[in-house]
């Protein structure tokens, strides 16, 4: 997939294309649906199949006070759309001179100079321009003059009635109810980060854990425990991963992550690891002692390897 930072980097002689506009945080159902069409279109018109995103939720600069925490970062976002076949992506700096474009100045400089666009895939909730102003009306009267032809998909429903949307995903996730947000992704959500020395209490227990960094891509769930898988230089672990505070010791940061994978015990340190959330296990609880807490952990083992279908390694008895 091509991959443009900006308008000026789109090439000379791109496309002609095939468009769709939006922030598409988290790859849910409903994004699927709006690049599935997008690419049957391109396809049957021989066109570039072309999403035109931003950097950020425009709202980080509009009303930063409402926005809400990405789902994924820019580059889950971009590896998410290459996955799906999209030929191209202008992942756009929504920064202020952006914001300033008008709607006629939005649709004439990056629709037609930049992206020589020929079908404009947008929602029916869709606006653009400085301070929202253009409407899906205005893109339809713009592309009349401009032999654009502008086409617009409904929202997705799940279930035939609950809409499938960013913020559902969102909150479903911070609720830590992990196993629906993915029935809306269609795919399981997924964090990032490097894995970094922790305090080894994990080992101490019998349970040692893969310690993410802070520096997370993607939205972290409620504080909890979940069965998931754990994927590192391509090698899939099936884990148990705890989030939080592990408010039975002291001095544990907020929101740590840590991933114990199951009949494994492999120096993960300075490597990144992906995981893939599955469901919830139990939320975060505080227990009395160390043994208490073992006792429990044996059991979200049983727990987690039930939800995964993983069963526990025999070990061969020695040859004597």
């Amino acid at each position: 997939m091509q991959t443009f930072s900006s308008v000026s980097g789109v090439p000379e002689g791109f496309g002609p294309s095939a468009v769709t506009i939006g922030k598409f945080d988290g790859m849910h159902l409903g994004h699927r649906a709006v690049v599935s069409a997008l690419l049957d279109l391109a396809h049957d018109r021989g066109l570039t199949s072309t999403v035109l995103t931003f950097d950020r939720n425009p709202l980080s600069l509009l009303r930063p006070e409402i926005c809400p925490p990405a789902l994924a970062s820019n580059a889950q976002k971009l590896e998410s759309l290459a996955a799906a076949g999209v030929d191209a992506t202008l992942l756009v700096r929504f920064d202020h001179e952006f914001s300033e474009l008008t709607a006629a100045q939005f649709m004439q400089q990056i629709l037609v100079e930049a992206l020589h666009a020929v079908v404009v895939l947008v929602g029916t909730d869709f606006r653009f321009g400085h301070r929202g102003e253009g409407t899906v009306e205005t893109l339809v009267d713009f592309g009349r003059d401009n032999s654009i032809d502008v086409m617009v998909i409904d929202d997705v429903a799940r279930e035939g009635s609950r809409r499938v949307s960013s913020t559902a995903v969102r909150n479903l996730i911070l609720e830590g109810n992990v196993a629906e947000a993915a029935e809306l992704l269609g795919a399981p959500h997924r964090i990032r980060g490097t894995v970094v020395h922790g305090a080894q209490r994990g080992r101490t227990l019998g349970y040692p854990t893969a310690n993410l960094s802070p520096s997370l891509e993607g939205l972290v769930p409620a504080d909890g425990v979940y069965a998931a898988w754990m994927t590192v230089d391509g090698e899939r672990y099936p884990s148990a991963v705890s989030i939080g505070n592990n408010p039975t010791f002291e001095g544990v940061p907020a929101k740590q992550v840590e991933a114990h994978a199951l009949d494994a015990d492999v120096d993960l340190y300075g490597r990144v690891a992906e995981i893939a959330f599955v469901d919830t296990i139990r939320g975060m609880r505080k227990f009395d002692g160390t043994a208490a807490l073992i006792v429990q952990m044996q059991a979200d083992e049983v727990a987690v390897r039930s939800v995964l279908g993983v069963a526990r390694k025999v070990q061969n008895p020695p040859v004597r």
